[in-house]
Order: C-alpha cells, then sequence, then structure tokens
C-alpha cells in the first residue's frame, strides 16, 4: 500500500497527487513516469512525475478526470492509500548540452515540463518556457515554474484570459524566427505536439516530444502506444517516451488515441452514478 500524503484540486477536472513511495523517489527522473492502481480491482494506469524528492520519499503527479480510475483518484485524500504503484519507468529525458531551449508545455502536459524545465536548468542549458492553456482557470503550476532560474515565461491562452491570445505555437514561431533557440521540447495534447512539430521544422529546429499521454500498459505488453517514427514502430513507453517530434507519424497516432475515447466515457458516466465518494 502507498500512502496519498496529500492531494488538491487544480482546476474544475485537474488535480495533484502526493504519494509516499521512498524507493521510486531515489530512482525518478524528468520524463519519466509510474504505473499505479488506486485500489485492488483497479485497472494500471501510467503517470508522469510532476516532482519527487529522494530525499523526503514522496513522488508526486498531476491527472485529469477523464475516466475510471481518474475519477476514483479524484476523490482520494490524505491518508487514503493506492492498492499499489511500480516505477520509474521509461527513459528519462536528456538534458544539458542543448544551448537554448524553449520547453512548450500546454494543459496538464505542464506538469510534466515542469520536472524537465527544471533538470534542463540544473544541467546548464538556458531554458524558455512557453506555458498555455485554453483558459487562465486552466493553467497550472505557474509559481513552480516563476521559481526556475529561467531565460523567459511566456503564458498563453486561447481566450487571452492571461497572458498572451493565441495558440503556444505563435510565441515559438516567433522565437524561431528570431533564431533564439536551439532546441524544443513540446509537451501536452498530441495536436499541440504536432503543430509544434510542424512549427519548428520549416525552420530546421530539431525539437523533441513526449508522447507520454499514449501509453496504456507502460511496459510493451498491450501494444497501445505503438507509433511510427522514421518509418519505424516504436512503442511510447520502452522506447520512450520522448521521440524526434519531426519523425513521429501524428495523424496514426492520434487516430489510435481516438479508438477507445467513447468506451472511456461511457465508463466513466457508469461509475460516477454509483460512486458514493466523498466529494
Amino acid at each position: 500500500m502507498f500512502q496519498v500524503i496529500a492531494a488538491r484540486q487544480l482546476s474544475d477536472a485537474v488535480f495533484e497527487m502526493t504519494v509516499d513511495a521512498p524507493a521510486v523517489a531515489r530512482k525518478a527522473a524528468a520524463g519519466q513516469f509510474f504505473i499505479l492502481r488506486a485500489d485492488e480491482h483497479g485497472e494500471r494506469v501510467p503517470f508522469t512525475f510532476s516532482d519527487w524528492s529522494a530525499d523526503e520519499g514522496w513522488i508526486r503527479f498531476v491527472f485529469m478526470r477523464v475516466g475510471v480510475t481518474t475519477h476514483k483518484l479524484s476523490h482520494m485524500a490524505a491518508g487514503d492509500s493506492l492498492a499499489d504503484l511500480a516505477g520509474p519507468l521509461g527513459n528519462a529525458t536528456v538534458v544539458g548540452g542543448l544551448g537554448r531551449v524553449a520547453v512548450v508545455g500546454g494543459g496538464v502536459g505542464a506538469a510534466v515540463a515542469y520536472p524537465v524545465a527544471r533538470a534542463m536548468c540544473a544541467a546548464g542549458d538556458r531554458v524558455t518556457v512557453i506555458l498555455g492553456a485554453r483558459t487562465a482557470g486552466l493553467l497550472i503550476l505557474r509559481e513552480e515554474f516563476e521559481a526556475l532560474p529561467l531565460e523567459g515565461l511566456v503564458i498563453v491562452t486561447d481566450d487571452g484570459s492571461e497572458g498572451v491570445k493565441g495558440l503556444v505555437t505563435h510565441p515559438l514561431k516567433e522565437t524561431c524566427e528570431q533564431r533564439a533557440v536551439d532546441h524544443v521540447m513540446a509537451i501536452g495534447p498530441a495536436i499541440m505536439m504536432k503543430f509544434c512539430a510542424a512549427t519548428t521544422r520549416e525552420y530546421g529546429v530539431p525539437t523533441t516530444v513526449s508522447l507520454n499521454p499514449i501509453m496504456v500498459d507502460g511496459t510493451g505488453m498491450c501494444g497501445a502506444c505503438r507509433v511510427t517514427v522514421g518509418g519505424q514502430t516504436k512503442f511510447g513507453c520502452v522506447d520512450g517516451p520522448d521521440f524526434d517530434g519531426h519523425l513521429v507519424d501524428f495523424e496514426e497516432l492520434m487516430s489510435r488515441q481516438r479508438v477507445y475515447v467513447d468506451d472511456e466515457r461511457s465508463a466513466d458516466a457508469e461509475y460516477s452514478r454509483g460512486c458514493s465518494c466523498r466529494v
């Protein structure tokens, strides 16, 4: 059993959880993920680290309530326990020696972008963060990013309720036009990463994308995270989750993501009708 140390709601459907997991925290690195089960009857679900402390023995992650497992997690509080948790899994993000880096975090992907940006800063890279969300109420971890030794922090919202109005690709394009970036790291919804890669390709800027949103089993057994990269079949969980964004077949990737959307929604709706959890 893994005890929940703290839990908080970041926005309408986005939550943050801190869990006591000393052995996992000692090995965690930026870009990696872990697998948990909320209870003994639950499914195995992968989540990417948003923070951790090797000294204090805790890990932290951010999730959006979209299905049964995340619905269960959203009702858990300090003192509750997860049935099991295994990790770290996946390959750590490459940091250091990258020069001027633009880290683009969209939506819940900002939670993954945070430890990546922090690790890059610690490794001597010069980091600018472009943080995007649909609206101001969905921006997360802004204070954490502001505490990092960044070259700059650009806030972008679709509706203009905070920062610059528009999409994250707008300031990214400006940065590329100014030749002010040597590498781009994009983390967020697949559609966002697709257009970030399309933007940087035009300027020949190397771009890494994190394909953590497509993982299911997390060990390469289920094949749900199968993706074509440079004409070769890769698995997001064991070969990634980071890949060259200019080589990823995003159309295939997004098509696979849509397969179980309706099933996920109906399962969550059914669970919600019979849920007696704390609100």
